[in-house]
């Protein structure tokens, strides 16, 4: 099976967060979970998006072929049972791994979310993105849990 991939823009550089993230990160391995910052622009759509496709590109020339997921308030919103479905049927049916965005903090131009393979929603509310992204990789490590018939999500 094939890797996750969670490109954001900008860094991460709360503790707390960090060591929050960490802890759920270590712990997905059905598939790995890489992470992969890119670097912020002040709100330069343009050039934001340009870090995020370069990034796109070097992980598919490394790893194959990627289904990308743009994470936006405009997306699908999926209970935590969907999103695991989702996910591990993606990968099983297209053999592919699949990379997950989350832009900067104005977030993606409507032209390229049309040209993304999926747009997911975390909430209708609206999260700071360093709140986003923790949000997002503990869902995957949930997804994982649900997909493994673990106790850690509960019905």
């Amino acid at each position: 099976m094939k890797d996750f991939h969670l490109i954001v823009i900008g860094k991460l550089k709360d503790k707390n967060l960090i060591a929050l993230e960490n802890d759920y990160h270590k712990r997905i391995n059905f598939p790995k979970l890489h992470i992969h910052e890119c670097k912020g622009h002040k709100e330069n759509i343009d050039l934001e998006l340009k870090e995020l496709l370069n990034k796109v590109e070097s992980i598919k020339a490394k790893h194959g072929k990627q289904h990308i997921v743009a994470l936006t308030e405009h997306g699908k919103t999926l209970t935590s049972d969907k999103l695991s479905q989702y996910v591990y049927e993606t990968m099983e049916n297209k053999q592919c791994g699949i990379c997950f965005l989350i832009g900067g903090a104005a977030g993606f131009p409507r032209e390229f979310l049309k040209t993304v393979d999926f747009q997911l929603s975390l909430s209708p509310m609206t999260f700071p993105h360093k709140i986003a992204r923790l949000v997002f990789v503990e869902q995957l490590y949930r997804a994982q849990t649900i997909k493994q018939d673990h106790p850690y999500h509960k019905n």
